[in-house]
């Protein structure tokens, strides 16, 4: 029922009203947001659109010719570096090969004169073997490593060459005169003490850094390390090498050479790190101070044999692990070794001091985890005490049979031989002062004894 108040016609007629006034409201509020929308359009063109500069005067022309001017002038005064990048091998040909060197396991080393520069280089070409295992894995490692192991007593490696046939791949290395092999069987005495330090210092720094880079040398010995005229070290020869591998991962026994091979590998074991190469450390040690090597095994079994009769017979309280290597179980050693577990290495070596004994004895300790690390090694009181070691620039010289180097004689005199000796008899002296009665005279002076 309507309400008697009610005015039906009023009511629809404000409502219709009200609807048109809403509707404008809306209307008038979208044109209001569509010029702004146009404003900030034009407004984005203008800035993306170059302002024309209006021209006033002929001043101007030449102002802004001279502004180009000035950003070359100082661009060119830019410093600019030049940076790493990828780029071509070069040829082979580019390099003068002067003499053959060595041929090694994995490659023939010669000396070379590269020709724009006239810097004499070791040229390494590489063995390869591409029927069977393409190109060779030690190349590969050898030249990944040496392009990280960056340190002065480490050989650097220059650049990689290309040859004539797809096959040819060499390796460009700075040249250095000696190796320690051949130079010590050239040398009449042995290196002095001090000079022994010299060299163990730098070769133990170099090993140092190998490790704390994770990367294990495993081929340490005296031919792979070379000596310049200066007194200068580096190892070289990365073809056994490799980065050490997580903790239990398993490795190949067949590495060092059999004469710088430590126990646990010649009894197969196949976990190992860093503690192989401290064994070849002291092996080198040994011979430095003996002047040939002190293991010269004949094969794996000669080699150990050797091992014990200078460092003792391994037991459970020695090396507990022995006993659970894998070629151990074939060998007959007595339980009970008694006083054949001290070792004969003071006895060999008798010149040397106290400190230097136990260092070597801890170097060649049978058990790997009584090695020494190299960084022990390198705060060693034997370092630090008499004989110090002796200054690279006051090292001795000696000819370069890898630069064909020939060692000067000159002629001398030899020492009178018993029986040699007739005397002065009948020997005419006149020639000598035949002219004497032709030469002036002057006042000359007197001598008088008072």
């Amino acid at each position: 029922m309507a309400s008697r108040w009610a005015d039906t016609e009023a009511d629809a007629a404000e409502a219709l009203r009200k609807k048109k006034e809403k509707e404008e409201k809306k209307r008038l509020k979208l044109r209001k947001q569509q010029a702004e929308e146009a404003a900030a359009q034009a407004a984005l063109e203008a800035e993306a659109r170059p302002s024309k500069r209006r021209r006033l005067s002929s001043g101007d022309d030449e102002a802004a010719e001279a502004a180009p001017s000035k950003e070359k002038e100082a661009e060119r005064n830019l410093l600019r570096f030049e940076a790493g990048g990828w780029a071509p091998c070069r040829h082979t040909s580019n390099f003068e090969t002067l003499n053959h060197i060595e041929e090694g396991s994995y490659g023939w080393v010669s000396r070379a004169r590269e020709l724009s520069t006239g810097e004499v280089v070791a040229l390494k070409k590489v063995k390869m073997d591409l029927k069977q295992d393409g190109f060779p894995t030690t190349a590969l490692r050898e030249i990944a490593l040496l392009q990280r192991a960056r340190h002065p007593n480490i050989v650097s490696l220059h650049e990689v060459l290309s040859g004539s046939s797809p096959d040819e791949v060499v390796l460009v290395m700075e040249f250095v005169e000696h190796d320690l092999k051949t130079l010590q069987e050239d040398m009449p005495e042995p290196f002095l003490a001090s000079e022994v330090k010299t060299l163990l210092k730098q070769l133990v720094g170099a090993v140092s850094f190998l490790h704390s880079n994770a990367i294990l040398h495993r081929d340490l010995k005296t031919s792979n390390i070379l000596l310049s005229n200066r007194g200068h070290l580096k190892i070289a020869d990365f073809g056994m090498a490799r980065y050490i591998p997580p903790p239990n991962a398993p490795l190949t026994q067949l590495v060092v050479t059999l004469w710088y091979r430590a126990p646990e590998l010649l009894l197969g074991a196949e976990d190992y790190g860093a503690e192989i190469d401290m064994w070849s450390f002291g092996c080198i040690f040994g011979e430095l101070l003996s002047k040939s090597p002190i293991l010269q095994g004949k094969n794996e079994v000669d080699e150990l044999s050797l091992i014990f009769a200078l460092c003792g017979l391994p037991s459970e309280k020695s090396w507990p692990g022995f006993y659970r290597l894998p070629n151990a179980r074939s060998l007959k050693i007595p339980r009970d070794t008694g006083a054949r577990a001290a070792g004969q290495i003071r006895a060999k070596f008798p010149f040397l001091t106290n400190a230097g004994a136990e260092l070597l004895s801890s170097l060649l300790s049978l058990n790997p985890e009584h090695r020494p690390t190299a960084e022990e090694v390198v705060n060693h009181s034997y370092f630090k005490e008499a004989p110090k070691p002796k200054p690279m620039e006051m090292f001795p010289t000696f000819p370069s049979k890898a630069g064909q180097e020939k060692r000067r004689r000159r002629a001398s005199p030899n020492a009178p031989k018993r029986g040699d000796g007739h005397g002065v008899q009948n020997v005419d002296f006149s020639s000598i002062f035949a002219s004497r009665d032709d030469e002036e005279t002057g006042g000359g002076f007197q001598l008088k004894m008072v």
